[in-house]
């Protein structure tokens, strides 16, 4: 058996395929034809704004929490999180909720963890500054952000928060592409890294997603979609990241 054929046997956790679930019903997540920012064609699209509704909105706070909890515990040298950090615009709901959910798993752990998260352009009136919540300055703060491409945002935030005193001790996103970063010519077919596999290389710091697309794969092909899956695993060929 192939490596790839055992990972595709392997059994995704419950809350990763509740999340994909509610992806799915929800069209957050839906295939078709679509022109991303790196100009290539992707059979599916991943909408992080589309969780718009209560039940939505506990359905990704909990697959972040959970997320959270798996990696913190994958990495024993990750230190605890003071402040959750959520990025304008669309990282801010996902701190906001995913602590509060954080805190109703185990209060004793993260009921006084704090969040935070930065204006697009800075106030010059009332309190001022460029960072809304928690001040990041000497602490240890965790990213959340939905899906990371180009990981122009992921530097930007890193800045931010080195700008501001803090540092990034991780970064959690919604869904892992997994494939890698666009070029001039972009049917090279030269290895080359994903953008979460560059920022780990060049600052040295963790990720994780909640699903990857691998993931998504094995719950079409449960599902007998194949279709789609097909679809999904011609792009996955195409555009493998090296890591």
């Amino acid at each position: 058996m192939s490596l790839s054929e055992q990972h595709h046997q392997q059994v995704i956790p419950a809350y990763k395929t509740d999340f994909l679930e509610s992806c799915l019903s929800a069209n957050i997540l839906t295939f078709g034809t679509y022109t991303l920012k790196s100009g290539r064609r992707s059979p599916y699209f991943f909408n992080a704004g589309a969780f718009n509704d209560a039940d939505l909105l506990s359905a990704i706070a909990t697959a972040y929490a959970h997320t959270i909890v798996d990696f913190l515990a994958a990495h024993a040298d990750v230190p605890q999180p003071q402040v959750l950090f959520g990025p304008a615009y669309k990282g801010i709901p996902l701190a906001c909720c995913t602590l509060l959910e954080l805190r109703r798993i185990d209060p004793g752990t993260w009921g006084k963890v704090k969040y935070s998260f930065n204006r697009k352009e800075k106030k010059d009136h009332g309190e001022g500054g460029g960072i809304v919540g928690a001040a990041l300055r000497d602490a240890n703060v965790l990213v959340l952000d939905d899906v990371i491409t180009a990981g122009t945002a992921m530097r930007e935030t890193i800045e931010i928060v080195k700008k501001e005193g803090g540092s990034v001790v991780g970064f959690v996103v919604a869904v892992d592409r997994m494939e890698k970063m666009p070029s001039e010519n972009d049917d090279d077919q030269v290895p080359r890294p994903s953008a979460m596999g560059q920022i780990r290389k060049e600052y040295g710091v963790p990720t994780a997603s909640i699903v990857t697309l691998d993931d998504l794969i094995q719950l079409l092909r449960r599902q007998g979609d194949d279709k789609d899956m097909e679809q999904l695993q011609q792009y996955r060929n195409r555009y493998l990241a090296s890591d």
